[in-house]
């Protein structure tokens, strides 16, 4: 970085960090959404604190998105009908055109996970 020395993760550590969030989230594992966030939050506090002087801003922004993402989906497919989606869909604020719509997208799951506008509210 120009003069100036700063540090950063190696590559295969970011891979590893990676695969440890996907095992966490993967949409068999059947535990409960406070579980899953509180071991999630184990692993990302542990990595943060031992990189805690690297430089790694860009790479915790998309891997953040890219968590949340798979977070979604693991809602999505605990809500099984579209009964129960719509339902969800519309608490999140989600317009009823829209939830119908999107309740018909049934195992799409990363369509579902993609779409952001009234999915973002589900994980923060």
């Amino acid at each position: 970085m120009g003069d100036k020395w700063e540090c950063r993760p190696h590559k295969d550590s970011l891979e590893e960090f990676k695969r440890k969030l996907k095992q966490l989230t993967k949409r068999f594992w059947s535990v409960s959404m406070d579980i899953r966030i509180q071991r999630l939050n184990w692993v990302t506090r542990g990595w943060i604190n031992y990189f805690r002087i690297g430089k790694m801003k860009g790479n915790m922004t998309k891997i953040d998105e890219h968590l949340r993402t798979r977070m979604r989906i693991v809602i999505w497919k605990q809500w099984k009908t579209g009964q129960k989606r719509m339902w969800g869909l519309r608490k999140l604020g989600a317009p009823e055109w829209m939830a119908r719509q999107s309740a018909g997208f049934a195992d799409h799951y990363q369509a579902v996970g993609d779409c952001k506008p009234f999915c973002v509210n589900i994980v923060t």
